[in-house]
């Protein structure tokens, strides 16, 4: 039967989700403050269509916030739906094959900016609540939280939830926001890493020098900012910060094994990204290093002279910007403690060092052993027709641990992105299968959970 609801009323649907992709919600470009406004009360609007019994555009410190929700039953569970309405910026627009801000659908794809991240995939959500409430399905009760500043790192959100801890109480949060392993291949994530982010500033002489004339008698800022960051990791590939590793749980051997089930082709993995060989932490394997295992980069740096030709200077100053991925249970505020104060303890006195701890945010486990994931995993099995494999992903969502931190809520995160969507990139794009198949997935979610 959803099959058949989502077939009849398709064409209204897109005619829907491509209304709200017309709307340029780019958060982090000002001159869209208005088209942010505009998306949210679109949002407003549609959820309202789709049943729930309230829905209001509410003021936060940055861009609005859309809550909305449908009470069944006082007495039974409560599913809290997080999604964003923002989206990346659209350039370079020279390499979209059409505009990003005016749909198209082509070769049975959606293509455009938010398709899938996330205007897409929180329409999925929305349109499996329209099915149940229209076919009296729905038993437990559902409340909406989407935001317009996800893309910018949510700066807004963790003060509304303190405010708003009452309204958003719920049973379990329920997140399409996040990616599977191929569309014949269905996942859950299962974990996200936290992040810890650095500016390091290395000051020498008081002015850019001539090479020349102080070379080998002065310490170079550059030269020394890069035996600095060479210090942060051995030839193991282990993180060198002393305590660095105290809160880093081992991954168990039945999570171990069930990484070495996933399908993956690491020569196939070196090719995609034009490299001959892969690094990382000794003792672990590729898919363990990038989900379950903290690692350190070094994202930008830069200092003394870079234009064309040449300039023989000593430059006065040297800069880096350098992250760490963290796993679950590792705090990024005291990881950006221990580092700032390792790097200030190996620093020599030719130099001064200034360590400036940037954003930060959790990592997060969810056991599959609840019942709102193995809902999850029976609806994915349902739509997709096989079982969903259990996956960690090396990204970070930061709101997902705030959520749990101050509403103390665990998180499913029900994502059906795909890896050739090219999320943040030109010519972003949605397959229509998925989009069916997750709304059918969602429903089938409900189903089980609330039974």
């Amino acid at each position: 039967m959803i099959k058949d609801y989502i077939q009849s009323n398709e064409p209204r649907m897109l005619d829907e989700l491509f209304s709200l992709i017309r709307i340029p919600s780019i958060s982090a470009q000002p001159e869209h403050r208005d088209d942010m406004l505009a998306c949210a009360q679109r949002w407003s609007q549609l959820l309202l269509q789709a049943g729930a019994d309230e829905a209001h555009v509410m003021p936060s410190a940055g861009n609005p916030i859309v809550f909305a929700q449908k009470t069944v039953n006082p007495e039974a569970r409560t599913v809290l739906v997080y999604a964003h309405y923002d989206v990346m910026p659209a350039e370079p627009l020279e390499l979209w094959k059409s505009a990003p801000f005016e749909p198209e659908v082509r070769d049975g794809h959606i293509w455009a900016r938010g398709a899938d991240d996330d205007k897409g995939q929180s329409f999925i959500q929305v349109k499996a609540f329209e099915y149940l409430v229209k076919n009296k399905e729905l038993k437990v009760n559902v409340k909406f939280i989407f935001e317009g500043e996800e893309e910018i790192g949510s700066p807004s959100l963790e003060s509304f939830c303190q405010e708003h801890r009452e309204l958003l109480k719920a049973d379990i949060i329920l997140v399409s926001d996040t990616s599977m392993l191929g569309a014949d291949l269905p996942s859950l994530t299962t974990g996200l890493r936290g992040l810890a982010y650095w500016e390091i500033e290395v000051t020498g002489p008081n002015r850019d020098l001539h090479s020349g004339h102080f070379g080998g008698a002065v310490a170079n800022p550059i030269n020394v900012l890069c035996k600095l960051i060479a210090r942060l990791t051995d030839e193991n590939g282990r993180i060198t910060v002393p305590g660095f590793y105290d809160d880093v749980e081992d991954v168990p051997q039945e999570e171990r094994d069930m990484i070495a089930s996933i399908p993956f082709d690491e020569e196939k993995y070196k090719r995609a990204i034009g490299v001959k060989a892969l690094d990382g932490e000794k003792g672990y394997s590729t898919l363990e290093r990038n989900s379950c295992r903290p690692s350190f980069d070094v994202c930008g740096i830069w200092g003394g002279y870079t234009g064309e030709g040449s300039k023989t200077v000593l430059p006065s100053k040297a800069y880096a910007k350098v992250s760490c991925r963290l796993v679950p249970h590792q705090d990024h505020e005291k990881i950006s403690h221990l580092l700032a104060d390792y790097i200030q303890a190996i620093a020599p006195d030719t130099v001064t060092v200034k360590v400036t701890p940037m954003h930060g945010g959790q990592g997060y486990v969810c056991p599959i052993s609840l019942p709102a994931y193995k809902a999850a995993a029976h609806g994915f099995e349902k739509a997709f027709g096989r079982k969903p494999l259990a996956v960690r992903r090396g990204g970070s969502i930061p709101i997902i641990a705030t959520f749990e931190q101050v509403l103390g809520i665990k998180t499913i995160l029900m994502g059906f992105g795909l890896e050739s969507n090219a999320i943040h990139s030109p010519n972003e794009n949605l397959p229509l299968d998925i989009l069916r198949k997750g709304i059918e997935a969602v429903v089938e979610f409900y189903r089980y959970y609330q039974e």
